[in-house]
């Protein structure tokens, strides 16, 4: 079950420098955003809310310039900071309810988008992964992408909250600054479109996460769901914090240190809607998981489709850029 929190509650969790913004938040922030340039996070995030709901690692970086043209380096460039806003996370509402959000503010009280303003890479081949659904918990948060600042939310459906039919036995949640673009058939997973969401992250590691608390993972591979013909990747990575973090560098390596691990997850993503009478999901890549180059892959394919739906040269339909 969620934590009860009382109305409006505020954690800290983490820090990143803006540079360049420019000074109409609306009409600039989602063009200007881009490829991202980060320091380590430091701290341990698996002591977040341990024995105090605080958490404040080392900053991130990342930079905006002050145009509504998207930066165009490669891998992250070099800025000098003009700020400093300490990155919080807000619970508006009590959980379990319709009116729940985990909104994430800057110090200064102004809201920012995790799926846009998390910078996706760390800079040192690792990458930030946002908790939606915390393990051991059913509760089917998620992304509100539809809405201004996309704030968590959890999911509804005919006006009832969302809940698996059975707990989720790892961390999920989403890389921050991806996009499965609706609009593109994947060739090698039977054409299908995707799914019009971030790409999902599956935690394998021991610890149990958060709701809106921040890891820097490694993936390890990568499984290609195909659900009612859409497809929906499931990255596998580990919190660089997990004691097993230093074994695993790739998809063997879970099975080894992690033996049944693959399959679990692949037969709990197969079938957990089947209680609610629909089908069984697909899986494309001949139904096994993807090595680690390949689920890099998907990662550079995604934030480049990200980057166009920012950028304005993909619609964006009902999706919030803000």
């Amino acid at each position: 079950m969620l934590n009860q929190h009382p109305l409006h509650t505020i954690h800290w969790f983490s820090s990143f420098n803006i540079c360049g913004r420019n000074s109409n938040p609306s009409s600039s922030m989602a063009a200007a955003r881009v490829m991202v340039s980060t320091t380590l996070i430091g701290a341990s995030s698996s002591a977040l809310f341990k024995a105090t709901p605080f958490f404040k690692p080392q900053s991130l970086s990342f930079c905006f310039n002050n145009t509504h043209k998207l930066v165009s380096k490669k891998r992250g460039f070099a800025c000098s900071a003009l700020y400093r806003p300490d990155v919080q996370i807000k619970e508006e509402g009590l959980p379990e309810t319709l009116d729940y959000r985990v909104f994430f503010v800057d110090n200064s009280g102004k809201k920012v988008s995790p799926w846009h303003d998390i910078p996706l890479h760390t800079g040192d081949g690792a990458f930030n992964f946002i908790v939606e659904i915390p393990k051991e918990t059913s509760a089917k948060m998620e992304v509100a992408t539809d809405e201004v600042y996309t704030p968590i939310k959890q999911d509804t459906k005919k006006g009832k909250l969302r809940y698996y039919p059975y707990n989720i036995n790892w961390n999920y949640g989403l890389l921050p600054q991806t996009w499965e673009d609706p609009s593109l058939a994947n060739p090698e997973v039977d054409g299908a479109f995707g799914d019009n969401d971030p790409v999902d992250v599956v935690e394998i590691g021991e610890k149990r996460g958060n709701v809106g608390q921040l890891m820097k993972v490694k993936p390890l591979g990568c499984l290609a769901m195909i659900d009612e013909g859409e497809l929906d990747w499931k990255i596998i990575a580990i919190s660089l914090d997990d004691p097993k973090a230093s074994l695993v560098n790739d998809v063997d390596d879970v099975e080894k240190h992690f033996p049944g691990t693959l399959t679990a997850i692949r037969d709990w993503f197969r079938d957990y809607k089947i209680p609610d009478g629909k089908p069984a999901n697909n899986f494309g890549l001949g139904n096994k998981a993807a090595n680690k180059d390949y689920a890099l892959k998907v990662i550079t394919e995604t934030n480049e489709s990200w980057a166009k739906l920012v950028k304005r040269t993909t619609p964006a339909g009902e999706l919030s850029l803000v």
